[in-house]
């Protein structure tokens, strides 16, 4: 049987803690969560980190990428997810164009640490962004961000593909994992690159990495919540493994509710108010005269 989740209150992770964990060993557990339940649920298994991913423009608002995805929204969707995870630590993901200047990087930075209660950002890119990624560090925002298959660029791929798959395109990445670094980011996110590759790069590095769809040998792993339930169903990535088939239940059990309503067996008695037999006499005699008159 499953251990029923503890009533214990947890402590929040810190910048220093997973920075710490590249030395430790500890394998930090990431998950993307989009509103207010899914971040109960991952404070409740344990999570680590509950990313708020901008991937939430797919699954929360049916666009078929990111790039929809604004500030506004991302604001609104962290803040039902801090109340979610009080005691979690949370990594607000900057959405597209929202750090393409240092000025504009630390305005919405600093949005989602005020209005939202993040503990952390994270755009995307390496020696391209380094300059932004450092001008957020210095102002005292604690800073990640994200290389290999960046969704903010993947027009630039040709579509959602692999990245380091030839010893350039790897040494590439590597030079964008050290210029996250010397920037002063507390830890890196891997997408859809080799698992060797990103296991010798964070070999080399001094921050943790944590990888989704880059192999175990990172410091860490991400999914997404409603994909690794079978929550999102429109397709499901390689990297993905499911763990539960939420979706499948659902629907099961609506079915099941629209069979119900259909034939009168819900609401039963068992799911109905009642009321006192003197008061509905009491009533029905009103209604009655009503009639009458």
């Amino acid at each position: 049987m499953t251990a029923a989740p503890s009533s214990e209150k947890r402590e929040k992770r810190t910048v220093t803690q997973i920075r710490a964990s590249k030395a430790t060993g500890e394998k930090m557990v990431y998950m993307s969560v989009p509103d207010y339940t899914s971040a109960k649920w991952a404070e409740m298994a344990g999570v680590d980190v509950a990313v708020v991913g901008d991937s939430l423009a797919m699954i929360a608002h049916g666009h078929p990428n990111t790039i929809p995805a604004t500030m506004d929204m991302m604001v609104m969707h962290a803040q039902a997810i801090r109340r979610g995870a009080p005691d979690t630590f949370t990594l607000g993901c900057m959405p597209y164009q929202s750090y393409n200047t240092i000025d504009r990087a630390l305005v919405n930075a600093t949005r989602f640490m005020q209005e939202a209660l993040t503990d952390a950002v994270k755009p995307q890119g390496g020696k391209s962004r380094a300059q932004i990624l450092k001008a957020l560090v210095d102002a005292g925002i604690p800073t990640a961000s994200h290389i290999g298959l960046t969704p903010h660029t993947v027009a630039t791929f040709g579509g959602f593909k692999i990245q380091g798959k030839t010893a350039d395109a790897a040494f590439k990445i590597l030079e964008d994992a050290l210029a996250i670094e010397d920037a002063g980011c507390f830890m890196l996110e891997f997408e859809a690159v080799p698992a060797r590759i990103a296991k010798l790069i964070s070999e080399q590095l001094t921050i943790p990495t944590i990888g989704i769809g880059a192999g175990v040998g990172t410091d860490g792993q991400i999914l997404l919540c409603h994909d690794l339930l079978g929550v999102f169903t429109d397709f499901k990535p390689k990297f993905t493994k499911r763990y539960a088939r939420l979706t499948e239940v659902a629907v099961a059990g609506i079915k099941e509710y629209v069979r119900e309503v259909k034939v009168g067996a819900f609401p039963d008695d068992d799911h109905s108010y009642g009321v006192n037999e003197a008061e509905y006499e009491k009533f029905a005699a009103m209604v009655e005269n009503r009639r009458q008159v």
